[in-house]
């Protein structure tokens, strides 16, 4: 336990595994850290992480309204209020069990009057990070550089069309990635919040993507030269606040990994409201990602179906973490990545104590899709039906499509040979059913 002289959270205790029957509502009811699932712990699959700037920064504030969030710290100001939150942290983080937090760089202090002072801020508060994570053991899954904020970035950071804030957005980095360093971030993460067009009538695609591609080789120079052994990681998103982000999913983005020869360097941190946002469920971006060998780390929340944006909802849909954890699972765990809850609790829900019940609610979530995915994994559900549906590729005519060892008069002749097509059914609402089934099933796992 780290030492924290202050405390802020004195009516909350540690939050502990009370099981399913529990009404505690400080403790949890599927998520056992020591429990263990498919040869390791739930901690070491679930690899929980808390997200510094929802959970210790946001008000709770959105385009219509000022914040309604009520924190014991919001009387401090400046740099008493970043240490503060320093302190509140280490406090939340610990008694909720998370093995690992996330920040970006002006979560954890202040921006300056210029660069200089920011740095300055940025190492007084790592300073004192790192002197709390010498007494717990709490570790920092990754780290960013914020550059979609302030005004500077109008017009994006790596793709903007001022070269003095292609600059500056490279100090950024540079100065993270030597944080990321100190503390010992196992990931790096790269989100574009503005690397995109409002229009094309104004913008040289070309241009930004080639300058975009640059800026990523100068990070892994310097991550080199200063002998940070981290993973990269790319976290795509389809629009908001641009009209088009270049990064809009895994598939759009792995053709610009593979244009600019950044395929080997690069894996992905995958968000699932960022995954609807473009069109797609949560599972496909990250089934897109694994079968290219990219899936990297996750960003674990919700969209509301019914508004068109990024409403970060902690993840309670028991189906969804299912689907997810079966990626997970298959993509033999997330290595050095981890479920980072980039979630925010509702303008409704603005007392302390809500904080706890939202991450207590998403690691039970998705403790649950860990122990029914697991149990499908070794059941064979989803590979026996696609091994029966894809049946016809074993042998004969589709055995050779898969060897590459026909062509195409081979196969019209065979077309033409072969008469009526039978066709086995789908039977996608009795495969729904039957992971239905599995879920109601948990408690016996």
């Amino acid at each position: 336990m780290a030492n924290n002289s202050n405390s802020y959270f004195n009516q909350v205790p540690q939050i502990q595994f009370e099981g399913s029957a529990s009404t505690n509502p400080y403790a949890f009811k599927y998520y056992n850290p020591e429990e263990k699932i498919g040869g390791k712990t739930m901690e070491e699959q679930l690899r929980f992480s808390v997200a510094y700037w929802h959970t210790l920064t946001q008000d709770a504030s959105d385009p219509f309204g000022a914040g309604t969030a009520q924190r014991p710290w919001d009387h401090f100001s400046g740099m008493d209020l970043a240490k503060a939150r320093v302190e509140a942290a280490f406090e939340f983080i610990e008694k909720v069990q998370s093995p690992f937090f996330c920040f970006h760089d002006i979560d954890i202090a202040p921006e300056g009057s210029n660069l200089k002072e920011t740095n300055q801020n940025i190492d007084t508060i790592v300073a004192m990070i790192k002197d709390y994570m010498k007494t717990s053991d709490v570790k920092l899954l990754w780290n960013t550089a914020n550059m979609f904020t302030h005004q500077r970035f109008v017009s994006g950071a790596g793709t903007s069309s001022n070269a003095h804030t292609y600059a500056h957005a490279a100090a950024k980095v540079k100065k993270g990635l030597e944080v990321g360093k100190e503390l010992g971030a196992e990931n790096y993460v790269f989100w574009g919040g503005r690397e995109g067009y409002e229009s094309l009538l104004n913008t040289d695609m070309k241009l930004e993507f080639d300058n975009l591609g640059r800026f990523y080789h100068m990070a892994l120079d310097y991550a080199k030269e200063i002998n940070f052994d981290t993973q990269f990681l790319i976290e795509p998103k389809p629009k908001e606040p641009t009209t088009h982000q270049y990064d809009f999913d895994v598939a759009t983005a792995t053709s610009f990994l593979y244009q600019y020869g950044l395929q080997d360097h690069f894996k992905f941190n995958i968000e699932a409201n960022h995954a609807t946002l473009a069109g797609h469920t949560f599972e496909h971006e990250l089934r897109t990602a694994r079968i290219s060998g990219m899936l990297g780390s996750v960003d674990a929340n919700q969209g509301d179906p019914l508004l068109g944006w990024d409403t970060d909802e902690f993840p309670t849909d028991l189906y969804s973490a299912t689907l997810a954890m079966y990626e997970i699972l298959k993509n033999g765990g997330l290595g050095r990545g981890g479920l980072n809850f980039d979630a925010k609790i509702r303008r409704g829900s603005f007392k302390p104590e809500d904080l706890f019940h939202a991450h207590i609610a998403g690691m039970d979530s998705f403790a649950v899709g860990l122990k029914v995915a697991n149990k499908m994994i070794e059941d064979k559900f989803f590979e026996n039906i696609v091994e029966e549906r894809y049946k016809t590729f074993n042998d004969e005519i589709g055995k050779k499509i898969v060897e590459g060892t026909t062509n195409f008069h081979e196969l019209e002749k065979h077309a033409m040979e072969h008469g009526e097509i039978d066709h086995a059914s789908g039977h996608l609402e009795k495969i729904k059913a039957g992971i239905n089934q599995y879920l109601l099933r948990v408690n016996e796992l």
